[in-house]
């Protein structure tokens, strides 16, 4: 892999040959709504571009190593296509695109869903990316994109054969993030690295309770700042407070308990630690509740402009063609009732148990799972075993220590 250092002479040396292309410019097979931000623009740019360019190159019969180190780039000065939105030199960088296209067909998801979720409207920023880092949602909620470091690219780098492994072996059955590309894109001479992911939690049903848990309960309770937002994400020391538990069949916690184990032993072996079991929780019966308050507000704001057209003798607006990508094909079913998901989109959702106290859905995963156990680990570990005592349960211990404990708590979530 090419360092981030030497990166430029080689986009140098590639760019004449790839601006020769014009058709690069001029044809595009999805209409491409441009954000306003113009990281958004490049990257819906790069994405439809890379997809478009992936059409074309012949799936190989099997990977190759050369393929998990292999990249993709372009770098694109004083064009003049759609330059109101883009900006006039930019540079798009698609980290080994045939792993990650393997990825993608074997969690299920077409480059063509793909390319329109990402790319065919502009991404939603989320305004929850930890100390400053861009956190972006596709528009369909289907996809997260997460702005992370050059260090995490190369622990990306390092993990990645391994994990394809996983996932193959698995047959797609994860609680780990489902990672489906990694850019880099450089903008007015600022990298910034975006990994793509299939969103955990519903792009349907709307999630009321969500926890962080990493089976330690040292400086493991949420702010007081974090508390009062709309949505907080409480952790664990929360999760024993609220007396929380998870109501599912013994059948599925048999499933998620398999899955969990043969997880954090893959983790294990990468010698990766700090993750957490991000949790959050479905209310069927207060969705239903928000659902018929809503549907009331409709119903009078339709008779209000009913009314307002009347007088005014204006004509209907006309339907928006809302784009189609991952979560579309759920629509040309029959609607869903409350609580129900599709699990081929919904890949992280459980239903709660028959004559569990409250009809519930649970969406878990594992997340932040590219932290390796290095010299800064260390470092912390020593600092808080001095602070706390050895005996405490602190955060950051070795990786097999650190999974005995995660494994241990998250069992015992269960009712």
């Amino acid at each position: 892999m090419s360092s981030p250092g030497n990166t430029s002479s080689l986009l140098n040396t590639l760019a004449p040959k790839r601006k020769t292309k014009k058709k690069h410019f001029v044809q595009q097979k999805v209409e491409v709504f441009r954000g306003s931000d113009p990281v958004l623009s490049v990257l819906m740019w790069g994405v439809n571009h890379s997809i478009n360019d992936l059409s074309h190159v012949p799936v190989p019969v099997m990977l190759l190593p050369d393929d998990f180190k292999a990249s993709t780039k372009i770098k694109v000065s004083n064009h003049l296509f759609n330059k109101e939105k883009l900006p006039g030199q930019f540079k798009f960088k698609d980290y080994c695109p045939q792993v990650f296209r393997n990825l993608r067909e074997h969690f299920g998801i077409e480059d063509q869903d793909y390319q329109v979720s990402l790319a065919r409207s502009p991404p939603i920023k989320d305004e929850e990316g930890q100390g400053g880092k861009l956190l972006l949602a596709s528009y369909d909620r289907t996809l997260v994109v997460k702005e992370i470091s050059s260090e995490e690219v190369e622990e990306m780098h390092h993990i990645l054969s391994e994990y394809h492994q996983h996932i193959v072996t698995c047959h797609g059955s994860t609680l780990l993030p489902q990672f489906l590309a990694m850019y880099r894109l450089t903008v007015e001479s600022e990298d910034t690295y975006l990994l793509v992911m299939r969103n955990m939690f519903s792009c349907r049903l709307h999630v009321h309770r969500k926890y962080d848990l990493k089976g330690s309960l040292v400086s493991r309770e949420a702010s007081f700042k974090e508390k009062v937002k709309e949505l907080p994400t409480y952790k664990d020391v929360d999760f024993r407070n609220n007396m929380q538990k998870v109501y599912v069949s013994d059948e599925e916690r048999e499933k998620i308990v398999n899955r969990l184990n043969r997880d954090t032993e893959f983790l294990v072996r990468m010698r990766i630690m700090d993750y957490s079991l991000l949790l959050g929780i479905h209310d069927v019966e207060r969705a239903e509740r928000e659902e018929e308050e809503e549907e009331e507000e409709e119903e009078m704001e339709s008779s209000y402009e009913e009314q307002e057209e009347e007088e005014n003798s204006s004509a209907p607006a006309p339907g928006s063609n809302s784009p189609e990508g991952i979560g579309a094909y759920m629509n040309s079913f029959k609607p869903m009732g409350a609580g129900e998901f599709d699990p081929y989109v919904d890949v992280y959702a459980t239903q709660s148990a028959v004559g569990a106290p409250q009809r519930e859905v649970y969406f878990m995963g594992l997340i932040d799972v590219l932290t390796q156990y290095d010299t800064k680990k260390k470092a912390a570990h020593a600092a808080k075993a001095v602070k706390h005592g050895a005996g405490a349960e602190i955060s950051t211990v070795h990786p097999e220590q650190y999974a005995k404990r995660f494994r241990e708590f998250i069992t015992k979530i269960f009712a």
